[in-house]
């Protein structure tokens, strides 16, 4: 018998940590978190407010503030502990030339005074030092591919609209051809109509170019469009992590069940629910469970902090029920 030999995933995290230093302690933003990203694949990063979404792109990325009291794991990107790398190395190398990132705010992430098409081309010669031309017939192949009209290369960002905005700083991180892209909250300012273009985009891209992506929301519905995989986090932990169908149509932990039935429902008819109480505050050490003050199922176990369980398929959960 002839054993086909694992292909390694493109992202692999263990053990992530970041910690801030605020003046009432540590905030425990990040907390022994791991995942992986296969090649070609869609993993949507799920959680309410801060759970710790935005501080696990700034660890995977290493644009941290100067409060950071603790920044720890390991971060395979192909196969290289990442992590272990010094600063100019990972500039050089990953951040914006392999690994890219979307920001959360499409109109604070382009420069009023430049023209959009120069700040598409730009990564192409800072990092990989094209020249002028060269990477402005990149830029314009970009924007064919995100869906803008080649003439708007020479406009500016205000003359462009929130959903063109976002295309063009998707261009941006697209066009040095990453194998990652990853992209925080990209839809939040958007109508409703134009996240669905921009889920719709997102899918012919991924199918196009065979790009990876980490999807960071907190919206449910726009997220189920593009998701092979689902990270469920909560209070800077995640809780589980599973395939998109299995998470979407029957959740393992009863957060992820609890977040499910509160979204509103079109044709069955079932009213949403409230869930009680709220997150813990991730300054304050919490001894077990983070999510047990909340769960309506909760136990004597839930007093010592759980650790990753295997469900069934291939997925895993962080709770006392699961325990083998």
């Amino acid at each position: 018998m002839i054993v086909k030999p694992e292909r390694k995933p493109l992202l692999r995290v263990e053990g992530l940590r970041l910690h801030y230093r605020g003046e009432r302690g540590i905030v425990r933003a990040v907390d022994d978190v791991g995942f992986e990203v296969a090649r070609n694949q869609a993993l949507v990063v799920l959680g309410e407010s801060g759970c710790g979404k935005s501080s696990l792109v700034r660890a995977l990325f290493r644009v941290l503030p100067r409060n950071v009291e603790t920044c720890t794991g390991k971060v395979w990107f192909d196969g290289d502990d990442v992590m272990a790398w010094r600063e100019e190395e990972f500039r050089r190398r990953i951040r914006g030339v392999r690994m890219a990132l979307v920001m959360q705010a499409a109109m604070n992430a382009l420069n009023p005074v430049v023209r959009v098409g120069e700040q598409v081309a730009e990564p192409l010669r800072l990092h990989l030092g094209w020249g002028r031309e060269r990477a402005r017939e990149r830029a314009a192949e970009v924007f064919r591919l995100v869906g803008i009209p080649a003439d708007f290369l020479r406009r500016y960002p205000f003359e462009l609209s929130g959903g063109m905005r976002q295309r063009a700083v998707l261009a941006m991180a697209l066009v040095t051809e990453p194998d990652l892209v990853v992209l925080d909250e990209p839809t939040s300012a958007l109508d409703v109509l134009t996240q669905a273009n921009i889920m719709n985009l997102l899918k012919r891209i991924k199918a196009k170019t065979k790009t990876s992506f980490i999807l960071i929301t907190h919206d449910i519905a726009t997220s189920s469009e593009v998701a092979d995989r689902v990270a469920l986090m909560y209070a800077g932990q995640i809780v589980e992590l599973n395939s998109a169908d299995k998470f979407f149509r029957q959740p393992s932990h009863p957060y992820a069940k609890a977040l499910l039935a509160s979204v509103p429902r079109l044709r069955d008819g079932v009213r949403p629910e409230s869930i009680p109480g709220r997150p813990p505050n991730l300054i304050e050490e919490v001894a077990g469970c983070r999510f047990a003050a909340r769960c309506p199922v909760r136990f004597e176990m839930c007093g010592r902090m759980p650790e990753m369980s295997a469900v069934a398929g291939d997925g895993q959960v962080r709770c006392w029920l699961y325990d083998a």
